[in-house]
Parts: structure tokens; sequence; C-alpha cells
């Protein structure tokens, strides 16, 4: 892909995140956050947010057991 590629950052029912080239069309199953830029500028983004890489329904699980 080159440096001149817009990105969007995408997140999907299980709360994971992924870079997708803007012109593209999204994929079933995952939504844009609001953020585009760069892949430098979304890779941040993503960084900064997707602080828990377990997926939302492993999390769930594991808090029940924990309860």
């Amino acid at each position: 892909m080159d440096e001149d590629t817009r990105y969007q950052v995408l997140r999907n029912d299980e709360e994971q995140y992924s870079l997708w080239p803007v012109d593209v069309e999204v994929p079933e199953g995952w939504h844009p956050v609001g953020k585009e830029g760069t892949e430098a500028e979304c890779s941040a983004y993503v960084d900064e947010v997707w602080t828990d890489m377990r997926p939302r329904s492993l999390r769930e699980r594991m808090e029940k057991a924990g309860a």
C-alpha cells in the first residue's frame, strides 16, 4: 500500500479494531468509528483505545466467572 492511502478505523461487535482503506467498502460485521487519516495516525489511535485485546465476549465470560 502506498503512503498516500487514507485509512479509517473499524470496530466489530467483539470490539476488535482494524484499519481499512477509506475507498474500499466496509466488510460486513465491521463499523467505522469516525477516525480517518494516514496508516500511522490510525494505528496510533488504535494503540490508544484498544487496551484490552480480548474479544468482548471473552471479557464478559471472564467477568461473570470471577463474580
